[in-house]
């Protein structure tokens, strides 16, 4: 996982442009930018719990409410990015 200096500025910024409404969580786009990925994967990475175990099925109930439009990118970015970790057949997936 790459680390950026963000500042809470930046940050607030990001979500603004990215973000249509912070409550519900409602994603307008995925930027391909790995700065803006990072705020954007860590504002979601906040709508799952610490400790709990998720189905594939509920985690993409939970994406699909943030991004209907590609849910399986956000799911892919959260693994990839070091936000959650699933076992290798995909059943279980948790915050690390």
């Amino acid at each position: 996982m790459e680390q950026f200096d963000i500042t809470a500025e930046e940050e607030e910024k990001i979500l603004k442009n990215v973000f249509s409404s912070l409550e519900p969580l409602k994603l307008k786009v995925i930027s391909s930018k790995a700065k803006k990925k990072e705020v954007i994967f860590k504002k979601i990475a906040g709508q799952f719990e610490k400790d709990k175990k998720y189905t594939e099925m509920d985690v993409n109930g939970i994406l699909k409410q943030i991004y209907p439009e590609d849910y399986s990118t956000l799911r892919r970015g959260l693994i990839e990015l070091g936000y959650m970790d699933r076992t290798s057949n995909g059943s279980e997936y948790w915050l690390k």
